[in-house]
Protein backbone atom coordinates (compact mmCIF):
# COMPACT_ATOMS: atom_id res chain seq x y z
CA UNK A 1 0.00 0.00 0.00
CA UNK A 2 1.25 3.50 -0.78
CA UNK A 3 0.56 5.64 2.29
CA UNK A 4 0.53 9.44 2.47
CA UNK A 5 1.70 10.51 5.94
CA UNK A 6 1.43 14.03 7.33
CA UNK A 7 3.72 14.79 10.26
CA UNK A 8 6.02 12.12 8.86
CA UNK A 9 9.19 13.53 10.42
CA UNK A 10 7.74 14.23 13.86
CA UNK A 11 8.51 12.33 17.05
CA UNK A 12 5.66 9.86 16.56
CA UNK A 13 5.30 10.29 12.80
CA UNK A 14 8.86 9.19 12.12
CA UNK A 15 8.21 6.01 14.10
CA UNK A 16 5.05 5.42 12.05
CA UNK A 17 7.05 5.81 8.85
CA UNK A 18 9.59 3.25 10.09
CA UNK A 19 6.80 0.83 11.01
CA UNK A 20 5.08 1.25 7.63
CA UNK A 21 8.30 0.59 5.74
CA UNK A 22 9.07 -2.40 7.94
CA UNK A 23 5.62 -3.80 7.12
CA UNK A 24 6.32 -3.53 3.39
CA UNK A 25 4.34 -0.39 2.59
CA UNK A 26 5.53 2.56 0.53
CA UNK A 27 5.50 5.96 2.22
CA UNK A 28 4.91 9.40 0.77
CA UNK A 29 5.69 11.89 3.53
CA UNK A 30 4.56 15.51 3.71
CA UNK A 31 7.59 17.81 4.08
CA UNK A 32 7.57 21.55 4.81
CA UNK A 33 11.34 22.00 4.67
CA UNK A 34 14.49 20.75 2.98
CA UNK A 35 15.56 19.15 6.27
CA UNK A 36 12.28 17.23 6.52
CA UNK A 37 12.58 16.14 2.90
CA UNK A 38 16.11 14.89 3.50
CA UNK A 39 15.05 12.99 6.62
CA UNK A 40 12.37 11.18 4.61
CA UNK A 41 14.78 10.40 1.78
CA UNK A 42 17.33 9.04 4.25
CA UNK A 43 14.91 6.37 5.51
CA UNK A 44 13.67 5.40 2.05
CA UNK A 45 10.38 7.31 1.99
CA UNK A 46 9.05 9.48 -0.81
CA UNK A 47 8.75 13.24 -0.40
CA UNK A 48 5.69 15.41 -1.00
CA UNK A 49 6.34 19.09 -0.40
CA UNK A 50 3.65 21.12 1.35
CA UNK A 51 2.05 21.65 4.76
CA UNK A 52 -1.24 21.16 6.57
CA UNK A 53 -1.96 24.84 5.90
CA UNK A 54 -1.73 24.20 2.15
CA UNK A 55 -4.96 22.47 1.05
CA UNK A 56 -3.68 21.80 -2.47
CA UNK A 57 -0.68 19.87 -1.17
CA UNK A 58 -2.92 17.79 1.11
CA UNK A 59 -5.34 17.00 -1.71
CA UNK A 60 -2.65 16.01 -4.20
CA UNK A 61 -0.82 13.89 -1.61
CA UNK A 62 -3.99 12.01 -0.68
CA UNK A 63 -4.90 11.46 -4.32
CA UNK A 64 -1.54 9.82 -4.98
CA UNK A 65 -1.95 7.30 -2.15
CA UNK A 66 -3.86 4.15 -1.29
CA UNK A 67 -4.41 5.41 2.25
CA UNK A 68 -3.60 8.38 4.50
CA UNK A 69 -2.30 8.72 8.05
CA UNK A 70 -2.73 12.26 9.36
CA UNK A 71 -0.37 13.04 12.24
CA UNK A 72 0.73 16.63 11.61
CA UNK A 73 -0.23 19.19 14.23
CA UNK A 74 1.14 22.65 14.99
CA UNK A 75 2.39 22.32 18.58
CA UNK A 76 2.22 25.99 19.54
CA UNK A 77 0.12 25.87 22.69
CA UNK A 78 -0.07 29.66 22.88
CA UNK A 79 -2.36 29.34 19.83
CA UNK A 80 -3.89 26.00 20.71
CA UNK A 81 -7.48 26.81 19.71
CA UNK A 82 -6.34 28.30 16.41
CA UNK A 83 -4.16 25.28 15.65
CA UNK A 84 -6.97 22.87 16.49
CA UNK A 85 -9.11 24.70 13.96
CA UNK A 86 -6.36 24.34 11.36
CA UNK A 87 -6.27 20.62 12.12
CA UNK A 88 -10.04 20.38 11.65
CA UNK A 89 -9.74 22.08 8.28
CA UNK A 90 -6.90 19.78 7.20
CA UNK A 91 -8.94 16.70 8.15
CA UNK A 92 -11.80 18.02 6.05
CA UNK A 93 -9.52 18.52 3.04
CA UNK A 94 -8.06 15.02 3.32
CA UNK A 95 -11.52 13.51 3.73
CA UNK A 96 -12.84 15.35 0.69
CA UNK A 97 -9.93 14.02 -1.37
CA UNK A 98 -10.73 10.44 -0.34
CA UNK A 99 -14.52 10.62 -0.45
CA UNK A 100 -15.98 7.90 -2.66
CA UNK A 101 -12.67 6.01 -2.99
CA UNK A 102 -12.97 3.62 -0.01
CA UNK A 103 -9.35 4.44 0.80
CA UNK A 104 -8.63 4.52 4.57
CA UNK A 105 -7.92 7.73 6.44
CA UNK A 106 -6.41 7.46 9.92
CA UNK A 107 -6.60 10.67 11.99
CA UNK A 108 -4.75 11.52 15.20
CA UNK A 109 -6.41 12.94 18.30
CA UNK A 110 -5.96 12.73 22.07
CA UNK A 111 -7.44 10.61 24.84
CA UNK A 112 -8.36 13.80 26.68
CA UNK A 113 -10.98 14.74 24.07
CA UNK A 114 -13.36 12.34 25.80
CA UNK A 115 -14.39 12.30 29.47
CA UNK A 116 -11.68 13.74 31.75
CA UNK A 117 -11.25 14.65 35.41
CA UNK A 118 -14.06 12.32 36.46
CA UNK A 119 -11.84 9.47 37.65
CA UNK A 120 -13.73 7.09 35.36
CA UNK A 121 -11.85 5.02 32.82
CA UNK A 122 -12.17 6.36 29.26
CA UNK A 123 -12.78 3.69 26.63
CA UNK A 124 -12.89 3.66 22.85
CA UNK A 125 -16.69 3.79 23.09
CA UNK A 126 -16.54 7.25 24.69
CA UNK A 127 -17.17 9.92 22.09
CA UNK A 128 -15.61 13.36 22.24
CA UNK A 129 -17.27 15.85 24.56
CA UNK A 130 -18.35 18.74 22.28
CA UNK A 131 -18.85 20.95 25.33
CA UNK A 132 -15.49 20.15 26.95
CA UNK A 133 -12.60 22.57 27.37
CA UNK A 134 -10.22 20.65 25.09
CA UNK A 135 -10.21 22.37 21.70
CA UNK A 136 -8.71 19.20 20.17
CA UNK A 137 -12.25 17.82 20.20
CA UNK A 138 -12.56 19.51 16.79
CA UNK A 139 -10.50 16.67 15.32
CA UNK A 140 -12.84 14.00 16.68
CA UNK A 141 -15.91 15.87 15.46
CA UNK A 142 -14.37 16.32 12.00
CA UNK A 143 -13.79 12.57 11.80
CA UNK A 144 -17.38 11.84 12.83
CA UNK A 145 -18.62 14.21 10.12
CA UNK A 146 -16.52 12.47 7.46
CA UNK A 147 -17.80 9.07 8.59
CA UNK A 148 -21.36 10.31 8.09
CA UNK A 149 -20.36 11.21 4.54
CA UNK A 150 -19.17 7.66 3.87
CA UNK A 151 -15.43 8.29 4.14
CA UNK A 152 -13.51 5.26 5.41
CA UNK A 153 -12.07 7.09 8.38
CA UNK A 154 -10.83 6.02 11.81
CA UNK A 155 -9.41 7.84 14.81
CA UNK A 156 -6.32 7.03 16.88
CA UNK A 157 -6.19 8.81 20.22
CA UNK A 158 -2.77 9.38 21.77
CA UNK A 159 -2.24 9.87 25.52
CA UNK A 160 -0.72 13.02 27.05
CA UNK A 161 2.68 11.33 27.24
CA UNK A 162 4.08 9.62 24.16
CA UNK A 163 7.56 8.88 25.42
CA UNK A 164 10.91 7.53 24.33
CA UNK A 165 14.39 8.72 23.50
CA UNK A 166 14.24 12.08 21.75
CA UNK A 167 10.94 13.06 23.39
CA UNK A 168 10.36 16.81 23.21
CA UNK A 169 6.81 16.79 24.58
CA UNK A 170 5.27 17.21 27.99
CA UNK A 171 7.77 15.32 30.17
CA UNK A 172 10.79 17.38 29.03
CA UNK A 173 8.68 20.48 29.64
CA UNK A 174 7.95 19.41 33.23
CA UNK A 175 11.65 18.68 33.75
CA UNK A 176 12.53 22.17 32.49
CA UNK A 177 9.99 23.74 34.87
CA UNK A 178 11.44 21.78 37.80
CA UNK A 179 14.95 22.98 36.95
CA UNK A 180 13.76 26.58 36.67
CA UNK A 181 11.72 26.57 39.88
CA UNK A 182 14.15 24.50 41.96
CA UNK A 183 11.52 21.92 42.91
CA UNK A 184 9.54 19.15 41.27
CA UNK A 185 5.86 19.81 41.80
CA UNK A 186 2.55 18.04 41.45
CA UNK A 187 -0.99 19.42 41.89
CA UNK A 188 -2.95 18.47 45.01
CA UNK A 189 -2.38 14.87 46.06
CA UNK A 190 -0.85 14.04 42.68
CA UNK A 191 -3.20 11.12 42.15
CA UNK A 192 -4.45 12.49 38.82
CA UNK A 193 -3.42 9.98 36.15
CA UNK A 194 -1.85 10.32 32.74
CA UNK A 195 -2.14 7.41 30.30
CA UNK A 196 1.11 6.84 28.42
CA UNK A 197 2.67 4.97 25.50
CA UNK A 198 6.10 4.53 23.96
CA UNK A 199 6.27 6.03 20.48
CA UNK A 200 7.18 2.72 18.84
CA UNK A 201 4.15 1.01 20.40
CA UNK A 202 1.97 3.93 19.30
CA UNK A 203 3.30 3.61 15.75
CA UNK A 204 2.12 0.03 15.58
CA UNK A 205 -1.46 1.09 16.39
CA UNK A 206 -1.52 3.44 13.40
CA UNK A 207 -0.25 0.77 11.01
CA UNK A 208 -2.66 -1.87 12.30
CA UNK A 209 -5.55 0.59 12.07
CA UNK A 210 -4.60 1.35 8.47
CA UNK A 211 -4.31 -2.31 7.53
CA UNK A 212 -7.59 -3.30 9.21
CA UNK A 213 -9.31 -0.41 7.44
CA UNK A 214 -12.32 -0.20 9.73
CA UNK A 215 -14.78 2.62 9.18
CA UNK A 216 -15.64 5.09 11.93
CA UNK A 217 -13.56 3.18 14.50
CA UNK A 218 -11.84 4.72 17.51
CA UNK A 219 -8.56 3.26 18.76
CA UNK A 220 -6.58 4.10 21.90
CA UNK A 221 -2.79 3.93 21.74
CA UNK A 222 -2.40 3.83 25.52
CA UNK A 223 -0.05 1.16 26.88
CA UNK A 224 -0.59 2.31 30.48
CA UNK A 225 -4.05 3.24 31.69
CA UNK A 226 -2.78 5.88 34.06
CA UNK A 227 0.46 6.95 35.74
CA UNK A 228 -0.10 9.17 38.81
CA UNK A 229 1.39 12.60 38.18
CA UNK A 230 3.02 12.49 41.63
CA UNK A 231 5.11 9.50 40.50
CA UNK A 232 6.29 11.41 37.45
CA UNK A 233 7.26 14.37 39.66
CA UNK A 234 9.03 12.03 42.10
CA UNK A 235 11.14 10.49 39.36
CA UNK A 236 12.08 13.95 38.11
CA UNK A 237 12.98 15.09 41.63
CA UNK A 238 15.18 12.02 42.06
CA UNK A 239 17.22 12.75 38.95
CA UNK A 240 17.52 16.48 39.54
CA UNK A 241 18.12 16.09 43.29
CA UNK A 242 15.25 18.48 43.97
CA UNK A 243 12.49 18.45 46.60
CA UNK A 244 9.19 16.95 45.44
CA UNK A 245 6.30 19.12 46.60
CA UNK A 246 2.52 19.30 46.43
CA UNK A 247 0.89 22.50 45.19
CA UNK A 248 -2.61 23.75 45.90
CA UNK A 249 -4.59 25.22 43.02
CA UNK A 250 -3.12 28.72 43.34
CA UNK A 251 0.44 27.47 43.82
CA UNK A 252 0.10 25.04 40.90
CA UNK A 253 -0.99 27.88 38.63
CA UNK A 254 2.10 29.85 39.63
CA UNK A 255 4.41 26.86 39.13
CA UNK A 256 3.00 25.42 35.90
CA UNK A 257 1.53 28.55 34.26
CA UNK A 258 -0.30 27.74 31.01
CA UNK A 259 0.52 24.07 31.57
CA UNK A 260 -1.60 23.85 34.73
CA UNK A 261 -4.54 22.33 32.85
CA UNK A 262 -2.35 19.50 31.54
CA UNK A 263 -0.54 18.96 34.84
CA UNK A 264 -3.92 18.59 36.57
CA UNK A 265 -5.37 16.30 33.91
CA UNK A 266 -6.98 13.13 35.24
CA UNK A 267 -7.44 10.94 32.18
CA UNK A 268 -7.24 7.19 32.98
CA UNK A 269 -7.74 5.47 29.64
CA UNK A 270 -8.32 1.89 28.56
CA UNK A 271 -7.04 0.39 25.32
CA UNK A 272 -8.64 -3.03 25.78
CA UNK A 273 -10.91 -2.74 22.73
CA UNK A 274 -7.94 -1.65 20.60
CA UNK A 275 -5.92 -4.63 21.82
CA UNK A 276 -8.77 -7.04 21.14
CA UNK A 277 -9.71 -5.69 17.69
CA UNK A 278 -6.23 -4.98 16.31
CA UNK A 279 -4.28 -7.63 18.16
CA UNK A 280 -2.04 -4.87 19.52
CA UNK A 281 0.32 -5.71 22.36
CA UNK A 282 2.66 -3.00 23.69
CA UNK A 283 6.24 -4.22 23.91
CA UNK A 284 8.32 -1.20 24.92
CA UNK A 285 9.22 -0.04 28.42
CA UNK A 286 6.83 2.03 30.51
CA UNK A 287 6.87 5.77 31.12
CA UNK A 288 8.63 5.83 34.49
CA UNK A 289 11.32 3.42 33.29
CA UNK A 290 11.83 5.59 30.24
CA UNK A 291 12.14 8.75 32.34
CA UNK A 292 14.66 6.88 34.49
CA UNK A 293 16.79 5.47 31.67
CA UNK A 294 16.13 7.06 28.25
CA UNK A 295 18.23 10.20 28.48
CA UNK A 296 15.61 12.69 29.64
CA UNK A 297 18.14 14.48 31.85
CA UNK A 298 21.00 14.92 29.40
Amino acid sequence: MRVFVTGATGFVGSAVVQELLRAGHQVLGLARSDAAAQALTDVGAGVHRGSIEDPESLTSGAQQADGVIHMAFIHDFSRFEENCEKDRQAIGVLGAALKGTNKPLIVTSGTATARVNTGRLVTENDLADPHGQNFRVASDLAVAKLAEQGVRVSLVRLPPSVHGEGDHGFVPLIIAMAREKGESAYPGDGENCWPAVHRFDAARVFVLALEKGAQNAIYHASAEEGVPFREIATMIGKHLNLPVVSKNAQEAAAHFGWFTHFASLNNPTSSQITRDVLGWKPEQQDLLTDIDTAGYFK
